[in-house]
């Protein structure tokens, strides 16, 4: 019999799977497709290894501005896509490797019980389980998925060519990345969003900045706006991401008693679901879905497990938000709009980027720092940043934030010149 069985094996699984070798429990791990999960097989690192293909191209095509002159880059898709498939690769035979001393099956998982679950064959006996199955793109019933004309987020990365014109329905995260990408690479990009402005929660002047450089760049922008009066006949193709759900169904978790709200599994602050000994973690809790929260969430989990006790809550609400448009977007904390429905007196700080040494040198000026502190105390609530190296920066305030840092703190710190980090101390002044 294992310490723990965990099904799963994307960010949440996989690190609880090492925090639980860590803590000398005896572990298997169960993954009926590949390690990495989302993340690392159709999400992050696909898509942030074409983006950044996508930059490369960009700053040939603008050499000119360096002084460069008579260079002319041309897209090889196939080559990109290699690039993307050697580098998914390597980081998967990575993550195997790691698990030298945990259990591993590869096959799909059918809970028996609280305590048996029956995959590739076996019948697994477990004293602990942690369900971390994440999960998968959202159909809409008026565009159904046929991975040919009506894409999801996991059919794009795939393609063999460059789309000349590119319906988006949904202006989120994952919208906005594909219509950056492939804006950047030649289609013709339009996105549709039912929600008043692009990247819903996020601050409503980064999203109008963002909607106002797309529109630059050649991106139509349709936002309050049902997807439903656009004709899908008139775009090469069209894709669908407008979230994700939970991968909860087919496993008999409802048929064992664990409790289900359409489809996501219910935990406690604890992480552990309604039945004593199973708990949850990642994207099938549907709470946030990033594959650092649900890192977070797998290593708590192991360690309340392990150690039940004393157990930790899962609490830890200072989760940096990255988007990796062009320019790139994060955010962390309490925006403007957030602050000021809590009745909160607050202080705005910014900085434009028009005003950094290092963005001018980049040609990336276009963006700005806005921080959010408590007017009396001078204490940093959030942060938002749209413009060069943006996920790079965040980290800074994810510090801050999280110690409890005043402007003050900040501003008395000495930041190299030039660099992008000193936009930081120029918006605290």
């Amino acid at each position: 019999m294992y310490d723990l069985v965990i099904v799963g094996a994307g960010w949440a699984g996989f690190n609880a799977a090492l925090k639980a070798k860590d803590l000398g429990k005896k572990c298997c791990l169960i993954e009926k497709s590949q390690v990495g999960g989302t993340c690392l097989n159709l999400g992050c690192i696909p898509t942030k290894t074409l983006i950044q293909s996508a930059k490369v191209f960009t700053l040939i095509k603008k050499s000119a501005t360096f002084g460069l002159e008579d260079i002319t880059p041309k897209i090889n898709l196939q080559k990109v896509q290699e690039r993307k498939e050697k580098i998914v690769a390597g980081l998967r035979q990575g993550m195997q490797s790691s698990l030298k001393g945990i259990d591993f099956l590869s096959a799909p998982a059918q809970f028996l019980s609280n305590e048996e679950i029956k995959a590739g064959g076996k019948n697994i006996k477990a004293k602990n389980i942690l369900i971390a199955t994440g999960s998968k793109p959202i159909e809409l019933p008026a565009f159904k998925f046929d991975s040919k004309i009506t894409l999801s987020s996991d059919d794009i990365l795939n393609l063999k060519e460059i789309p000349a014109s590119l319906l988006i329905i949904g202006g989120g995260v994952i919208g906005c990345e594909f219509a950056s990408l492939f804006s950047i690479l030649g289609a013709q990009v339009t996105v549709v969003e039912k929600m008043p402005q692009l990247l819903p929660g996020e601050d409503s002047e980064v999203a109008r900045k963002l909607e106002i450089i797309f529109k630059k760049k050649g991106v139509k922008v349709h936002t309050n706006t049902d997807a439903q009066t656009f004709d899908t006949k008139n775009y090469s193709l069209t894709l669908v991401c407008v979230g994700r759900a939970p991968r909860t169904e087919g496993m008999g978790l409802a048929e064992i008693g664990v409790k289900l709200e359409r489809g996501k599994i219910l935990v406690d602050e604890y992480l552990k679901t309604n039945i004593n000994n199973i708990y949850s973690a990642g994207d099938c809790t549907a709470k946030i879905m990033l594959a650092h929260f649900a890192a977070y969430q797998g290593v708590i989990a192991a360690e309340n497990i392990a150690n039940l006790n004393s157990p930790k809550k899962a609490d830890n609400s200072i989760i940096p938000n990255c988007i990796f448009t062009d320019p790139e977007i994060a955010s962390i904390g309490s925006s403007e709009e957030k602050a000021k429905n809590k009745g909160i007196d607050i202080k705005i700080n910014k900085f434009d980027f028009l005003g950094s040494g290092m963005a001018r040198i980049l040609d990336e000026a276009e963006g700005f720092i806005k921080v959010i502190s408590e007017a009396r105390t001078g204490q940093i609530l959030g942060a938002s940043i749209i413009g060069p190296k943006s996920t790079e920066l965040i980290a800074a305030f994810g510090v801050s934030i999280t110690n409890q840092l005043k402007i003050s703190q900040i501003k008395d710190t000495i930041f190299a010149h030039p660099t992008l980090s000193e936009s930081i101390h120029e918006a605290l002044k």
